[in-house]
């Protein structure tokens, strides 16, 4: 919030690889063991951070933190992303909950994340603040939980990421 840097409570899924310089994570990446894919996939690693939550650092809902060099590097409007509590979950991180396997089926994951997922990401998160609604939050949970809004919903137009 606020450009403000904070340590992120995760558990640990990648072991370090000094030769490795980058930041994004694809799918196949040696750096992640055996133990933390299953973690990843389902998820449960991110469950910690529900700790961050508790110390008001994050919110359950609303945009990724992310790591130095991408957020702090936003200009004008796209910075007004960064004066709300980032959040476990949201639009964003739906529409990209398989993200990791997106980017391992690019040639340049990076090049990819830098000029094709990171601006959708912005764009979302822009759109969540300027449309926020606590019962569009309360879907996003539901969604992050379940996978799926429920079957019969009178929310018409709800959509599913993933």
């Amino acid at each position: 919030m606020n450009g403000k840097h904070f340590q992120v409570i995760k558990i640990r899924t990648m072991r370090d690889i000094p030769s490795f310089t980058t930041c994004v994570t694809t799918s196949q990446d040696p750096r992640i063991t055996r133990f933390g894919k299953f973690l990843r996939k389902t998820k449960i690693d991110e469950l910690p951070q529900l700790i961050n939550v508790f110390l008001g650092q994050m919110s359950v809902v609303g945009p990724r933190p992310d790591v130095p060099g991408f957020a702090d590097s936003l200009n004008g409007e796209d910075r007004i992303f960064l004066s709300i509590r980032p959040g476990i979950t949201g639009p964003a991180t739906l529409k990209y909950r398989n993200e990791e396997e997106l980017l391992a089926q690019q040639q340049d994951p990076e090049q990819y994340n830098l000029k094709v997922i990171f601006p959708d990401k912005v764009r979302i998160n822009l759109e969540y603040i300027e449309t926020y609604s606590f019962w569009k939050d309360i879907k996003y949970i539901f969604q992050t939980i379940f996978g799926r809004w429920p079957r019969g919903s009178s929310r018409a137009g709800t959509r599913v990421f993933g």
